[in-house]
């Protein structure tokens, strides 16, 4: 003979449909729209040059662009050694690019990007460096028109000057 407790699983069923849909309710996808980012980074900054960088045995020089939560860099570098197959040398003097997302947290700018070519457009291979581009900034202080930040993988300063503001439009993904 067998045996079923109708009084429990009705009242159990509605439990877990409850349940379900809540959780249903509760979960919402992530806009397909790009971040905000950080309302004083938004415009074109160009590095002020270091006093010694002429003594330094290599140079990299940014040229940055931040657009709502992306950003686009120009690294123009300068070099007295030679690193690279000869080829790619170009007399000590050659321009990388990247693009990718910011974020700042606290007092620190963080970048998540990939090397690219000139058009911003993917790099598989070639000259210089290829694959990921992931630097981290101190920023040591912000005001109008400048941000004083510090390379925490080179220990250089880099102060950026305002060139451009740009306001953020978020666009779609």
């Amino acid at each position: 003979m067998r045996y079923t407790n109708h009084r429990l699983l009705v009242p159990a069923l509605l439990v877990l449909l409850n349940v379900l849909v809540m959780s249903l309710y509760s979960c919402t996808f992530n806009p397909n729209v790009q971040g905000r980012g950080s309302d004083y980074m938004q415009g074109v900054w160009d590095e002020e040059p270091l006093a010694y960088r002429d003594s330094l045995l290599q140079y990299t020089s940014h040229h940055f662009k931040f657009s709502c939560d992306s950003f686009y860099v120009t690294l123009k570098t300068e070099a007295k050694t030679n690193y690279y197959p000869d080829s790619c040398f170009n007399g000590g003097k050659w321009a990388e690019y990247a693009k990718g997302v910011y974020l700042v947290s606290n007092d620190t700018l963080y970048l998540a990007g990939t090397f690219t070519k000139a058009n911003y457009k993917q790099k598989l291979h070639g000259c210089y460096r290829i694959g990921q581009y992931l630097p981290t900034f101190l920023i040591k202080s912000t005001s109008p028109g400048e941000i004083e930040l510090q390379s925490l993988q080179q220990h250089l300063p880099v102060t950026l000057k305002l060139k451009e503001k740009i306001n953020c439009n978020p666009q779609p993904l």
